[in-house]
């Protein structure tokens, strides 16, 4: 399947008409490596979401998000053994034309995938806010079983064994002729992305996987190669000017191509 037109420009992303409820990302820059959020091209009905372990920038079209931000480090991922709650709901934050519903997802054939994992969430009222469906996306069921679970997995195994905090960015990447689930025309991402920056070693990787039951667990990208693919500045401002080009990270843990 070919890849996605990139965007020809990219633009600091602004929160268009804010609600009284709906916060920006400056409540919550502790997900973003040195507080600084992705630079990306700008689109209509984009609202910024910040919750207790993780912030969303939520596309008002796709009924997705754009991007969900993290931070892990070894005290977050051994405080994440909250149990799973699997109540899903509609983010009231979001206006009603902008937003999925449950009834969305409803005989689509395809699960609500977690971008922020539930397995990441350090406590209860995280865990909760993780089934937003403002964190998940149209996604194969095999795949958010499998290959995709095994990469959250990794994940988490890294950040315990990493030294300071990593920062990780997980979304979906629409192709042109992508499909939709549901009354509200929620999108069907093609592929999904995982971005892994460990912010004390400066390395970075990054998983890519088609959206679909015969993914599987295959060599990660490097951050030159998602930012080219997405049109997406994933790591912006001085860190990438003080320490240069990003070191890409040989394949950690066990997501070796198999």
């Amino acid at each position: 399947m070919p890849l996605p037109t990139e965007p020809s420009s990219a633009a600091v992303i602004q929160v268009r008409n804010p609600t009284r409820i709906t916060q920006g990302f400056s409540q919550c820059p502790q997900f973003f490596a040195n507080g600084k959020p992705p630079v990306l091209s700008d689109q209509p009905k984009l609202r910024a979401l910040c919750y207790d372990a993780f912030a969303v920038l939520h596309s008002g079209q796709s009924k997705t998000p754009v991007f969900v931000a993290q931070r892990l480090n070894r005290a977050l991922v051994n405080d994440a053994d909250e149990k799973r709650t699997n109540k899903f709901y509609s983010d009231a934050r979001l206006p009603r034309d902008e937003r999925a519903e449950l009834d969305d997802y409803k005989r689509s054939g395809y699960s609500r995938g977690h971008m922020a994992p539930a397995g990441d969430m350090p406590t209860a009222q995280a865990m909760a806010q993780s089934f937003s469906l403002a964190n998940m996306v149209p996604q194969s069921i095999k795949q958010n079983g499998g290959p995709w679970a095994r990469i959250e997995k990794d994940t988490r195994s890294y950040a315990q064994r990493a030294t300071g905090d990593v920062y990780v960015i997980t979304g979906p990447v629409f192709a042109a002729d992508s499909g939709t689930v549901g009354s509200n025309q929620v999108r069907v991402p093609s592929f999904l992305y995982k971005l892994v920056y460990d912010a004390q070693s400066h390395r970075a990787w990054a998983h890519w996987q088609a959206n679909d039951d015969a993914a599987r667990v295959t060599q990660p990208i490097s951050y030159e190669e998602l930012v080219r693919r997405t049109g997406i500045e994933f790591l912006p401002g001085p860190m990438l000017q003080s320490t240069g080009k990003l070191q890409q990270v040989s394949l950690p843990g066990s997501t070796r191509t198999q």
